[in-house]
């Protein structure tokens, strides 16, 4: 018995060794790619591998480079508890590679197998109404739940022992668009330890809350339920920082196994999902390598000023490059209209991405699924395996990428305007909205347009971050302010910074309380005036003064100046009789700096002459000069000089003249004007 165990071991590490010496000589071709990635999301479990070698045919001849797999597949993966099955996904990325495509492994937590749901029921998630949430979707699984972290952490360990060396396998994305939480008895009391460990006493809790109002006053911390949406603010808040620290750590929990035993080369990151508040981006992306996320327009066509800034929060995460780790291809299947892009606009589509500082583009998805909930998503290649009408366009933005990497390689955007997003400013706004149509996404945007139209390149970052490096740093709808906050912004102002506050701005303290003193609370002070109200607007209030005559729709809030120094830019006409005649945005000069608060929601064209003169005063001037309306202009900074893209997303077909003489990167030749038709592209840098 003891010798044939003997032999049977020998085996096993005859076949062991050789299949790590196979993956190991496939390693040693690893394929060069280009600077600027085209992909896909690929899955290979889905089809017999006698199918691969002509799907990865179709990838190379479209210029696709990468491939994202498995974050889907644990089922296949792990087909009965600790039994591990990872061969066909060594036989997929050894076969990408030879097509010169490299692979992004995804760990399949986003969808659990049936045999661990039914073996551990516990870790399903239950939902708000108390229900436990069923297999056979995806995210059903509990974010906080033990057991369940326990068995995403071995499926992630056995991924990472085998693929951490593997030179084809470029990155890891952990689980996929992190969403759903739970609401079960076990996650309660992981929360209550959490407030334990923020507030320390209940004392503490209590005093910071205001819970003697209805009431509400904890002494027990048993007694501390979950609210969402209608509560306590303090709680509220609360409750949305514990499940942003909650995913921060079911992703490390993953992160920590995979870089134990990856190499350093291979990235970490998540794919998230844009404007998405479910929590705090800024508190999850601390551990990941680089930032990404899944751009998807869905119903209607692309908006240059939603997408535009949602690329630049997400390059704001990490305040670098990023990826775009999944976008439509042409349509998608969850819309009310799922109508498809038009012609050119997917091609656009992908180098306004590029604009803006992903480095990587990648399609959701190659082929659809025979069967399954997304069945009707657009794909490349139809469900015969033959190329989509879409496909010859995705194979020109492949070849471009090929042609563009050399002049993009190494660049990255930089700024002398930010405007500054805050989570906790975005959820207080919208539990409390006090006009149903006040969007605290639509009010950043509202500033956002005008200023990337100015200036032509803006970041988008946490109030906390180093501010010193913009000339004009704008705050729309700031709603909560630290003192941590309020700190860093003061000393931007002195430092000789611009810093425009916009409506709503620092009315909250760090638990969501109001400030004691009015808006702008601590900052009221640099200021030299304060919010002596705020009005939620049924109509219009006209508003007139430097920035010429308009009106403010939504809200308006009644300025008073309390230094000799503060210049009132702008003031309300006849309107409800307490804002008749009152200003609507004054600023002061504060040394070399200088505060501005705007109280009014200004409508686009009162706007567009705001930020003109925001900049005029802070010194911004345009990327590549004036370019005529419709055109974006997309900067993007090497060691030795700078790249533009451009892009025509109006309807008419466009002339832009450039500054000087520039090298046309994608047709080649010098230039010094470039026409644009609808959806037009063009990369220029300096002349060699």
């Amino acid at each position: 018995m003891n010798l044939t165990r003997n032999r049977t071991v020998q085996v096993c590490l005859i076949a062991m060794l050789l299949i790590a010496s196979c993956e190991f000589m496939a390693a040693q071709t690893a394929p060069q790619t280009p600077a600027l990635l085209l992909g896909t999301a690929w899955y290979p479990e889905q089809w017999p591998e006698s199918r691969w070698e002509a799907d990865l045919a179709l990838m190379q001849q479209a210029g696709i480079h990468m491939v994202r797999v498995g974050e889907f597949a644990w089922s296949r993966m792990e087909p009965s508890e600790g039994q591990y099955d990872l061969d066909w996904l060594a036989h997929a990325i050894s076969a990408a590679a030879k097509h010169g495509i490299v692979t992004v492994i995804g760990t399949p937590s986003a969808a659990p197998p049936a045999w661990l749901t039914q073996k551990y029921p516990e870790t399903l998630r239950t939902k708000e109404d108390g229900r436990k949430d069923q297999h056979g979707n995806r995210q059903q699984f509990n974010w906080a739940n033990p057991k369940y972290r326990e068995l995403a952490r071995a499926m992630a360990e056995q991924l990472a022992k085998r693929f951490g060396h593997n030179p084809n396998v470029v990155g890891w994305q952990i689980d996929n668009e992190y969403a759903e939480v739970s609401f079960d008895a076990e996650t309660k009391a992981q929360f209550q330890q959490w407030l334990k460990a923020r507030y320390g006493t209940l004392d503490n809790l209590n005093t910071r809350w205001t819970t003697s109002y209805w009431s509400e006053t904890y002494f027990d911390w048993n007694q501390v339920p979950i609210q969402t949406g209608y509560g306590n603010p303090g709680l509220l808040l609360s409750w949305m920082r514990f499940v942003s620290d909650t995913w921060r750590s079911y992703q490390k929990n993953q992160l920590e196994v995979i870089r134990a035993n990856a190499d350093p080369r291979q990235f970490i990151t998540t794919n998230m999902m844009g404007w998405d508040a479910g929590y705090d981006q800024y508190t999850v992306a601390q551990d990941l390598d680089l930032a990404a996320w899944d751009d998807y327009v869905g119903q209607g066509h692309l908006d240059p000023i939603l997408n535009g800034a949602a690329h630049d929060l997400t390059r704001g995460l990490k305040g670098k490059n990023f990826w775009v780790m999944e976008t439509q291809p042409g349509g998608v299947n969850w819309a009310d209209i799922n109508n498809w892009l038009d012609k050119g606009e997917v091609r656009a589509m992908a180098w306004h991405d590029i604009g803006h500082g992903a480095d990587t583009v990648s399609y959701w998805q190659w082929r659809s699924a025979l069967n399954g909930q997304e069945q009707y998503h657009g794909t490349l290649v139809g469900p015969d395996g033959t190329p989509d009408p879409l496909y010859p366009e995705i194979a020109q933005v492949g070849k471009e990428f090929e042609k563009a990497s050399p002049a993009l390689a190494g660049t990255s955007v930089k700024s002398e305007v930010a405007i500054l997003h805050s989570y906790d400013s975005r959820w207080a706004i919208q539990w409390q909205k006090h006009n149903k149509t006040y969007d605290p996404v639509a009010e950043l945007l509202s500033y956002y347009g005008p200023l990337r139209a100015e200036a032509q390149s803006v970041d988008v970052v946490p109030p906390t971050a180093e501010l010193g490096k913009y000339k004009l740093v704008v705050a729309p709808g700031l709603n909560v302010v630290s003192d941590a906050i309020a700190q860093n912004l003061m000393q931007y102002v002195k430092n000789g910074g611009h810093l425009v506050l916009g409506q709503r701005s620092a009315m909250k303290d760090d638990d969501n309380g109001l400030w004691p003193q009015r808006q702008p609370g601590p900052l009221t002070d640099l200021l030299g005036g304060r919010v002596e109200q705020y009005y939620a607007l049924v109509d219009t209030a006209p508003i007139d003064g430097k920035w010429g005559a308009g009106e403010s729709p939504k809200w308006a809030e009644l300025l008073s100046v309390k230094d000799g120094d503060v210049e009132v830019l702008m003031r309300y006409g006849k309107s409800n009789g307490w804002l008749d005649g009152q200003s609507a945005a004054i600023t002061r000069k504060v040394g070399k700096g200088r505060i501005t608060y705007i109280g009014a929601w200004l409508d686009p064209k009162t706007m567009t002459n705001a930020v003109k003169w925001m900049t005029d005063v802070s010194g911004v001037k345009a990327a590549l000069g004036p370019v005529p309306e419709g055109v974006e202009v997309n900067p993007r900074y090497g060691a030795k000089s700078a790249v533009y893209v451009l892009l025509n997303f109006s309807k008419a077909e466009q002339t832009v003249k450039l500054p000087a003489k520039m090298q046309d990167v994608l047709n080649g030749g010098i230039t010094q004007a470039v026409t644009l038709k609808h959806y037009g592209v063009a990369v220029v840098t300096a002349a060699r």
